[in-house]
């Protein structure tokens, strides 16, 4: 372990231990299988983030997901950091919220010992940036032609979003970091991946204002997130078939396992008769999904599975494109389900061409 730690736990208080215990999957890991925290950590790592983050924390395996044990990442991020990522993730994006608050599956202990996890990746010190302040002549005007000129906006988007890489403008990214974690960021960039030092001796270098101009611009995207609860959850697929007397679509797959958002939104605005299953964590579902879906996390098919038709066509969809849709749509063949789908795009696909969404549960 590298410097001085503390954790922070956030509890909720209309959420009691019955009601905790309750809505946790039968394959989630449980803490007392397991001889030590980062055991316990590993277990659920597994479990929930590898399939993004890579089985050595090596990332980009699924939408670029970060490169979680990267030494220039970990010397920077503080277990709060890196438990309330967990807890909240980036609503909007592919990192799931997977707090029990957020209708995730992990506990505060869980999460603690996924940070025991994550920690033990570390090699080098940390760094103690939090302290910088930005200069006062910092300009976020100034940054917007900066983080044009070098190159941001070609990984991270117009306004922090939308790019190929990390959302910068996330707000609970934005009200985890500190001024000197985005600056040190900048300056030192991630060894061995997409994200250039911006002081290495190239030609292409930042001088301290120029940095700081591009801080007060990311600074200037902060705002609330939406801290409100969502509580336990719990699927339930008795409504789960849309269009109930409707035709079967007869969807002919790609590699006997993918559709696209094409051919699916065509097959609902003809009333075709099919179930939308949203293989996302609900707080996923809470904040946007398909129109007509019914939210089952992956990590809880396994109660409601039974309950399914096999009759019935059943398209999986996730945001990454597939990662987590495609272990569901596994589950479901393996359990002799042959009308089943991925849908290969994914949501965010969906979103961008205008097909129906909702929100809220």
């Amino acid at each position: 372990m590298f410097g001085s730690r503390s954790f922070v736990l956030v509890w909720v208080a209309a959420l009691t231990a019955a009601a905790l215990a309750g809505c946790k999957s039968s394959t989630h890991p449980d803490a007392d299988d397991y001889d030590t925290p980062e055991a316990h950590g590993a277990a659920l790592y597994d479990q929930y983030c590898d399939f993004c983050h890579g089985s050595q924390g090596e990332g980009y395996l699924a939408d670029n997901a970060n490169a979680l044990s990267n030494q220039d990442f970990l010397s920077l991020a503080s277990d709060e950091f890196l438990a309330s990522s967990i807890r909240h993730g980036r609503p909007g994006t592919p990192m799931s919220a997977w707090g029990l608050e957020q209708g995730g599956p992990m506990s505060d202990g869980d999460i603690d010992h996924l940070v025991a996890f994550l920690r033990a990746w570390q090699t080098v010190d940390d760094l103690d940036v939090d302290g910088q302040v930005l200069d006062p002549a910092a300009s976020p005007m100034r940054g917007l032609s900066y983080y044009n000129a070098f190159g941001c906006v070609g990984c991270h988007g117009a306004g922090g979003k939308g790019g190929e890489f990390i959302t910068l403008e996330n707000p609970w990214f934005l009200t985890q970091v500190s001024d000197g974690y985005l600056r040190t960021s900048i300056l030192a960039g991630r060894a061995n991946t997409a994200m250039d030092s911006y002081r290495d001796g190239d030609l292409d270098d930042l001088d301290d204002l120029q940095v700081d101009d591009i801080v007060a611009l990311i600074r200037s995207w902060e705002r609330e997130p939406d801290s409100d609860p969502i509580g336990p959850f719990e699927p339930d697929v008795s409504d789960a078939c849309l269009n109930p007397d409707g035709p079967d679509p007869g969807f002919v797959l790609t590699d006997d396992r993918f559709i696209g958002v094409d051919a699916v939104a065509a097959a609902l605005d003809q009333g075709a008769k099919l179930i939308v299953l949203d293989a996302r964590a609900h707080g996923d579902f809470v904040e946007g999904h398909i129109a007509g879906a019914v939210s089952v996390p992956f990590f809880d098919l396994d109660q409601v599975i039974a309950e399914l038709p096999k009759d019935v066509w059943i398209i999986n969809y996730c945001g990454c494109p597939h990662a987590i849709s495609g272990q569901a749509f596994d589950a479901l063949r393996a359990a002799g389900f042959t009308k089943t789908a991925v849908l290969d795009e994914g949501y965010y696909i969906w979103v961008e061409r205008g097909y129906p969404i909702a929100t809220g549960d």
